[in-house]
C-alpha cells in the first residue's frame, strides 16, 4: 500500500506514552501494574515494549514510523539505554520492528497478519433475518417524510421531463437550496459554490480525481471513515495517517502542525462533526487552528459534514462550520450528503467549494457519472424548501438518541470490560475490546449472528486491532441480544476457540 513515510522524534514519542489510557510509561519507569506498592512487577522494558506496541496497534505511530535513536528515547524517558535496547530487541522478535544496520529502526505489523484493506462488499440482500448487521451505521428512512418529498418532486417533474435530463452540477434548485442552507449557518454561498454529486463518496471521489494525482499525499484521520480510506486507496494516493487524541476529544493539532509542515500533504480528509468511526467533536477553537495550519501549509481541507445534522444531546451548542474561517474559500471544501440526515439509499451528496474549483469538477464529471438523478434532486429540493427536513432530521435524531442509549446500557451489562465513551451526536460508537482482537471478535460475532467491523478496517495499515466500531441502529430488544452475542464472541476468542468463518464481511458505511 502506498502511504508516507514518517518519523518521530523522542520528545514527542515520550508524550505519547506518557498519555496513554494503559499508564505503559509509568510502568516503564518501574511500578506496579497497578501503581500499588507490592503489586507484581513489569520488567521496565518490557512496559516500554507493550507501550510502544499499543501505540501501533491503536494507530497513534502508523506502520513504517522512523523511532528515534535508542540513546535519543532513553534519555527522553529518564531510563537506562539498555532498557532501550532491550525494548526493541523484544518488539523485533515480536514482529512489531524492523531495523537495518545505518539506517534505524521502524515500526511494523508481524508478517503473516493481512492488512484489513479489502472487505467492504455489501451484505447479501437475502441474509437470514437472524443475522443482527452492525456493520451499516444507517438508519431507515424517516417516513411518511420521505414518500411525500418525492410525491412533491414528482408533480415538479413534467418540465425536467421535456429536457435532455443531464445537469452536471446539479438542479439549478437544489444549488440554490443548500446554498441558503449553508448562508443561514453563517457561511455565505452562491449557487455557482454548489456542486450535487451521487453521495458523499461520489464527492470525495471527484475532490481526489482533481486535486490529487497518483502518489500525491493525503493527510487522513487515524482513525477514519473505512470506505473513504478505501477509496484513497485505490486512487494510488500516498496516506499520511494523523493520530486522533484519547477519548472523544477530537485532533491533535500539534500532531496535524507537524504533519502538514513535513509531509505537506496536497489534500487532507477530515470529519469534524461526531467523527466516523469514534463519534469526535472538534471545537470552533481546533477547527480555526487546523484551518489556519492548513492554509500555512498550501493543503487543502476536504470537511465531511454528513453527521454534521445529528446533535442527539438536547443542550448541544454546534461548533462553527469548517468553512466559516476559511472566506476565501481557497482551503477549504465541504462535503455533505443526505445519508445520515434522512435515508442512505437517497443517493444525494454535495461539494461546496470555490466557483472555480466547482468549475473543474463540473468539466471532469463527463468522464466519471454525468449527473446525479432528477427525481432524487428534486426530492431533497421538496425537503429543504418546507417543513419536511427539520421533521426528518428529528424524527432521526430521536430514534439514534434512543438506539444510542439502549446499546450503551447492553454493552455495559454484558461486555463490562470493554471501554469507550459516549459520543454527543453521529451514529457510531468507538469500542475499545478489553485486550482482545477486534478482527477475531467480529470473526467470531459472524459465527454467533452479529456482524461488526474491526478497528483495522478504519485504520492505515493494521492499526486499531483492539477496537470495534458500533452503531446507533438497533433499538432494545435487539441491542440486548446484539451485546449478548458479541459477549459469547469475546468469551470464544478469550478461550482460544477457532473463529474462521467463511462468509461475506458486513458493508461499512
Amino acid at each position: 500500500m502506498a502511504h508516507w513515510n514518517s518519523a518521530v522524534g523522542a520528545p514527542q514519542l515520550a508524550r505519547l506514552l506518557g498519555s496513554q489510557h494503559t499508564g505503559a510509561a509509568a510502568r516503564a519507569h518501574g511500578d506496579g501494574p497497578s501503581g500499588v506498592p507490592g503489586a507484581r512487577r513489569v520488567p521496565a522494558y518490557r512496559s516500554l515494549a507493550d507501550g510502544l506496541r499499543l501505540l501501533v496497534l491503536e494507530g497513534r505511530i502508523p506502520v513504517a514510523t522512523r523511532l528515534p535513536a535508542e540513546r535519543e528515547l532513553a534519555a527522553a524517558l529518564s531510563v537506562s539505554r539498555t532498557t532501550v535496547a532491550a525494548a526493541f530487541e523484544a518488539l523485533r522478535t515480536d514482529g512489531f520492528l524492523e531495523s537495518r544496520r545505518g539506517s534505524g529502526s521502524w515500526t511494523a505489523v508481524p508478517a503473516g497478519n493481512p492488512l484489513p484493506t479489502r472487505g467492504l462488499e455489501p451484505l447479501p440482500p437475502d441474509t437470514e433475518s437472524s443475522m443482527i448487521d452492525l456493520g451499516c451505521a444507517a438508519l431507515p428512512a424517516p417516513e411518511p417524510h420521505l414518500t411525500h418529498a418525492f410525491q412533491e418532486a414528482l408533480a415538479e417533474l413534467p418540465p425536467y421531463a421535456h429536457t435532455h435530463g443531464d445537469y452536471p452540477a446539479g438542479l439549478p434548485v437544489l444549488r440554490q437550496a443548500l446554498a441558503d442552507r449553508y448562508t443561514a449557518r453563517g457561511v455565505p454561498t452562491m449557487p455557482q459554490q454548489i456542486m450535487v454529486t451521487t453521495g458523499a463518496m461520489g464527492a470525495v471521489a471527484a475532490l481526489a480525481r482533481l486535486l490529487t494525482p497518483r502518489r500525491e499525499r493525503i493527510a487522513v484521520e487515524h482513525p477514519s471513515y473505512a470506505n473513504v480510506l478505501q477509496l484513497l486507496r485505490e486512487t494510488g494516493t500516498r496516506l499520511v495517517p494523523v493520530p486522533m487524541t484519547e477519548g472523544l476529544a477530537g485532533w491533535d493539532l500539534t500532531a496535524w502542525r507537524e504533519t502538514l509542515r513535513e509531509a505537506a500533504p496536497r489534500m487532507a480528509y477530515v470529519v469534524a462533526d461526531f467523527h466516523n468511526p469514534t463519534g469526535a467533536l472538534a471545537g470552533t477553537e481546533q477547527r480555526r487552528a487546523l484551518v489556519a495550519a492548513a492554509r500555512s501549509a498550501g493543503t487543502v481541507l476536504v470537511a465531511d459534514e454528513t453527521m454534521a445534522d445529528l446533535p442527539l444531546d438536547e443542550d448541544f451548542e454546534p461548533p462553527a462550520p469548517m468553512a466559516s474561517f476559511d472566506p476565501g474559500g481557497s482551503t477549504v471544501i465541504t462535503v455533505g450528503s443526505v445519508s445520515k440526515s434522512v435515508w442512505a439509499g437517497l443517493r444525494i451528496g454535495w461539494v461546496r467549494a470555490a466557483p472555480d474549483v466547482i468549475r473543474g469538477l463540473t468539466a471532469a464529471r463527463a468522464y466519471a457519472d454525468l449527473g446525479s438523478p432528477v427525481l432524487e434532486q428534486l426530492a431533497v429540493t421538496a425537503l429543504m424548501t418546507g417543513e419536511g427536513w427539520e421533521r426528518a432530521v428529528t424524527e432521526r435524531r430521536v430514534r439514534a438518541r434512543e438506539n444510542r442509549d439502549a446499546l450503551v446500557a447492553a454493552l455495559r451489562r454484558h461486555v463490562p470490560d470493554w471501554e469507550f465513551t459516549v459520543p454527543r451526536g453521529g451514529l457510531t460508537l468507538w469500542v475499545r475490546t478489553g485486550g482482545l482482537s477486534g478482527s477475531r471478535i467480529a470473526e467470531a460475532g459472524e459465527r454467533l449472528g452479529v456482524r461488526v467491523p474491526s478497528g483495522p478496517r478504519f485504520g492505515v495499515d493494521g492499526a486499531f486491532e483492539g477496537y470495534v466500531r458500533l452503531p446507533f441502529t438497533i433499538a432494545d430488544p435487539v441491542a440486548r441480544e446484539a451485546a449478548s452475542r458479541l459477549a459469547a464472541a469475546a468469551d470464544l476468542v478469550r478461550s482460544g476457540a477457532p473463529t474462521e468463518f467463511d462468509a461475506p464481511r458486513s458493508y461499512v458505511a
